[in-house]
C-alpha cells in the first residue's frame, strides 16, 4: 500500500498555497496517494474585501481545493502542514482546526507519523523559523516524527537554506519563486521517503 500523505495548509493571498502544492507534488512523485486541503476561513469578509490579493485567493481556491476534515489527518499515514507567519506563531486558521483534534490525539490517532512543516512570511526575518518551531509543538504532543528538511540535498540552499522547513519571504510581491518551489518539492519527497522507511 502506497503511502498517503495529508498537505493541511492555511493561505490568506496564495504563497503557503503554492508550497502546499509544491509538497503534494513532491510527494506525488514518490507514488504516494495525496490530499491536498486547506482549513476553513475564519476572516470576516470586511476584512478579506480590505486586501484584493486576500479576496482573489479565497474566491479562486474555495471550489479548487476542498476543505480539511479530521478524517484526512486519520487517513494519512504522512502529515505536512503549511501555514503563514503571524507574529512569529501560526495562523489562527490553522490552530483552530488543530484544536479540534483532541479526540484524534487521546485515540493515539497521530502517534508515530511522520510530519513535516513550511511558512511564508513578507520579510525574510519575519519569523518563520519561529513559525515552524511553534507548529512543531503540536507534533511533540501528538508523538509524530518530525521530518524537517535539514541540510540533506544541495538543493535547498539555493531556496535560502532554511533547515526546519521550507520558507518563502513573499515580500508583499509575486509568489514562491522556483529554488523555493524545489526545495517544497523535496520537502515533500523526503516525508516521503521517511515514511517508507519507518513502514519498513
Amino acid at each position: 500500500m502506497s503511502v498517503r500523505v495529508a498537505v493541511i495548509y492555511y493561505s490568506a493571498t496564495g504563497n503557503v498555497h503554492q508550497l502546499a502544492k509544491a509538497v503534494a507534488e513532491g510527494a506525488t512523485s514518490r507514488d504516494a496517494e495525496v490530499r491536498l486541503r486547506r482549513v476553513a476561513e475564519l476572516a470576516p469578509d470586511t476584512a478579506v474585501d480590505q486586501n484584493p490579493a486576500w479576496r482573489a485567493h479565497v474566491d479562486s481556491t474555495k471550489n479548487e481545493v476542498p476543505e480539511a476534515t479530521l478524517e484526512d489527518l486519520e487517513w494519512a499515514s504522512a502529515l505536512a502542514f503549511g501555514t503563514p507567519t503571524r507574529f512569529g506563531n501560526v495562523a489562527a486558521q490553522l490552530k483552530q482546526f488543530i484544536d479540534q483534534t483532541g479526540k484524534q490525539w487521546q485515540a493515539g490517532a497521530f502517534h508515530n507519523k511522520p510530519v513535516t512543516s513550511f511558512t511564508s512570511a513578507m520579510n525574510r526575518h519575519g519569523g518563520q523559523e519561529s513559525t515552524i518551531l511553534s507548529l512543531n509543538n503540536v507534533f511533540y504532543h501528538w508523538g509524530c516524527i518530525i521530518v524537517p528538511p535539514g541540510y540533506t540535498d544541495p538543493l535547498l540552499f539555493a531556496a535560502g537554506g532554511n533547515p526546519y522547513g521550507t520558507s518563502w519571504p513573499s515580500g508583499g510581491g509575486e509568489g514562491p519563486d522556483q529554488a523555493t518551489l524545489e526545495a517544497a518539492k523535496y520537502q515533500g519527497r523526503r516525508l516521503v521517503d521517511i515514511a517508507t522507511q519507518l513502514r519498513g
